[in-house]
């Protein structure tokens, strides 16, 4: 004989237990644009860029003044030529020199040929934020 008395039973689903941890903050998803050594770089909070090199011991903090356009929060600044309290902030990794760049100057049917090599001097930036 086989019993055939199953009862299933639905369960009533909880509620979820409120959290106490407070809502983590989302990543800044913004950019700017700054200047530095006459050279224009597109940067956002984590970012690694190699500028040239900047009079500053390795592991200090600099701040670069020269932002020339805010951006990627649902919102563009752009300054006319820089935005007004606007500045980012990195710090100095290393200080590095760049690859060879060999120039050969030549010119056909008398005798000149020349060869130079440069090795630009660069420092490596890591940015830290970026202050609107």
């Amino acid at each position: 004989m086989t019993d055939t008395t199953t009862t299933d039973v639905e369960e009533t689903p909880t509620a979820p237990e409120a959290e106490t941890k407070a809502p983590a903050k989302p990543e800044p998803t913004g950019y700017a644009i700054v200047q530095t050594g006459g050279k224009q770089y597109r940067v956002k909070v984590g970012d690694r860029i190699s500028v040239e090199r900047l009079a500053v011991d390795g592991g200090e903090a600099i701040t670069l003044d020269q932002v020339l356009l805010l951006g990627g929060d649902g919102s563009t600044r752009v300054g006319a030529p820089m935005v007004d309290g606007a500045s980012v902030s990195a710090t100095v990794d290393d200080h590095f020199r760049g690859d060879k760049i060999v120039v050969f100057k030549y010119k056909p049917k008398k005798r000149y040929r020349k060869r130079l090599g440069h090795r630009q001097e660069l420092t490596h930036l890591t940015i830290t934020a970026i202050n609107a």
